[in-house]
């Protein structure tokens, strides 16, 4: 029994990392789309550092 619960622990640690890596990915590309809609005529901002 120790051991199915160790398994489901690490295999539930894998997807919550997954989870937020995801999340982390989709919300920068999402932000960098509002920031081009926003901008009028394509001009664009400074670059980040």
């Amino acid at each position: 029994m120790e051991k199915w619960l160790v398994v489901a622990g690490i295999w539930t640690m894998c997807a919550m990392c997954a989870v937020l890596f995801i999340r982390g990915a989709t919300c920068s590309v999402a932000r960098e789309t509002a920031d081009e809609r926003r901008s009028p005529n394509g001009a664009r901002g400074a670059v980040r550092e």
